[in-house]
């Protein structure tokens, strides 16, 4: 989520949102959390390979 990757609290998201129960909102929190560890898993994999391929021509 946009808010709570920009700092807005989980309660304030929750109450935005509607969600009568905190844990409604964990749970797209979570969610978020594991996109974001994904992406830049995917990031570092992309840099990596990146950088393998620029000191092959340099050889």
């Amino acid at each position: 989520m946009v808010l709570l990757s920009n700092g807005v609290p989980i309660e304030t998201v929750s109450k935005l949102f509607g969600h009568a129960k905190l844990s409604t909102t964990q749970i797209y929190a979570r969610v978020v959390e594991t996109k974001i560890s994904e992406d830049i898993q995917n990031l570092l994999k992309r840099f990596e390979s990146k950088k393998q391929k620029q000191l092959k021509a340099v050889q």
